[in-house]
């Protein structure tokens, strides 16, 4: 009896380990958009590329191996991914939707989900009483994104999914931040399992591509045809990055993970850092749920200055990380995601919600880690203290 490998093995020796026709120990990239049919009457497994290609069939196999699933599904983007599964809902039906989602994820449900008759609700899901208050009769999604971004809040995800069980309710899980190294959502009992695959698992800022996968047969059958009928696949060098990528996901997680925990140690040490927020601190709110379903704490991290200026000094100061959009990268990416990732949020539920202007998302790569702290050091120097209140 063949032996379970462990995770980092099976990055590499897989069902697509090598070419089964030619031994290549890279799976080939199929570039036909259209496939010669030699029966009249019986087609071949592959007719239009959009329908389906060996290429992006090998990261869709890959994909749903890794997360624990029947099937798996590669898009042009996280968001086509996402927007694609929240095509499983139909006129009437409502959503409910973790509180401080990406900004993507809250522009596509607030402007185009609901001129479709599509209903929403926002709610706090490290409540799990505000979850079961505010499921209705007609909510067929339950959303969840754990950690959260950017405030890396942490849902109990099997206490959501015995609510939405218990309601007949789907349940999606946006698993970017964790990756299948990290969180394996579908063994919890998640229905959809969704990514950036542009991310940690492409890992090196030269990709877009969007993954989703299922535990489901009938349910894999419904996205199968949104996926053919919608038209968002991932492009096939696209899919060959994302499946080179994922070869060394195991040991750049692990590095990156190694590091934000040092930083966000470090950052909440230091008097002009007002909060820390990464669940890998002891102090964190959902640091035990974190530790109960997950192998890690990933390596995101976000911290919040007095206010933008404060922010602004540090990104001016700061030399090693880039200051761009996106995550998950071998460069460490710090994010202003008032600006940023969550520009599409209106200021006022952006401030509810306490993505407020001092606060900075930081993705951690590969560099080391005493150099980061030590830039770090360097740049919030520059940093004015905040005005103490006198007392009265």
């Amino acid at each position: 009896m063949e032996r379970e490998w462990a995770f980092s093995t099976k990055l590499l020796h897989n069902e697509w380990k090598v070419d089964r026709e030619t031994g290549a120990v890279s799976v080939p990239i199929q570039h036909a958009s259209t496939f010669h049919q030699f029966d009249f009457d019986l087609f071949g497994k592959y007719d239009y590329s959009r329908s389906g290609n060996p290429t992006r069939e090998a990261l869709e196999e890959t994909i749903a191996a890794l997360e624990g699933g029947v099937r798996g599904f590669a898009f042009a983007s996280g968001m086509a991914a996402i927007s694609t599964a929240f095509l499983l809902l139909s006129k009437g039906d409502h959503v409910l939707v973790t509180e401080d989602v990406y900004g993507g994820t809250y522009r596509m449900i607030t402007e185009v989900l609901g001129r479709f008759g599509i209903e929403y609700t926002f709610v706090d899901m490290t409540d799990l009483r505000a979850v079961a208050e505010n499921i209705r009769p007609n909510t067929k999604v339950i959303y969840m994104e754990t950690p959260s971004n950017p405030l890396l809040k942490v849902t109990d995800i099997q206490g959501v999914v015995k609510l939405a069980k218990a309601h007949g309710c789907l349940t999606f899980l946006d698993n970017t931040f964790m990756t299948p190294a990290l969180q394996r959502p579908l063994d919890l009992g998640v229905d959809i399992v969704l990514h950036s695959a542009t991310k940690f698992l492409a890992g090196h800022s030269d990709v877009v591509a969007g993954l989703a996968v299922v535990k489901d047969e009938e349910l894999g059958k419904e996205l199968y045809k949104l996926q053919n009928a919608f038209g968002a696949v991932l492009g096939v060098q696209d899919a060959w990055l994302v499946l080179r990528g994922l070869k060394t996901l195991h040991v750049r997680l692990k590095q990156s993970s190694e590091s934000a925990a040092a930083i966000a140690k470090y950052l909440a040490c230091h008097p002009k850092v007002e909060e820390v927020y990464y669940p890998g601190l002891d102090n964190h709110p959902g640091h035990d749920i974190q530790r109960h379903q997950a192998a890690g704490f990933g390596a995101v991290l976000s911290f919040r200055l007095a206010d933008e200026e404060a922010a602004r000094t540090f990104v001016r100061n700061v030399r090693l990380p880039v200051f761009a959009v996106s995550l998950g990268a071998v460069e460490s990416i710090l994010s202003y995601p008032a600006k940023m990732s969550h520009a599409a949020m209106p200021k006022e539920e952006r401030l509810r919600r306490g993505i407020t202007d001092g606060l900075l998302r930081l993705s951690v790569g590969l560099e080391d880690v005493n150099d980061l702290i030590r830039d770090f050091e360097q740049a919030l120097s520059f940093v004015k203290e905040r005005p103490s209140v006198p007392s009265t």
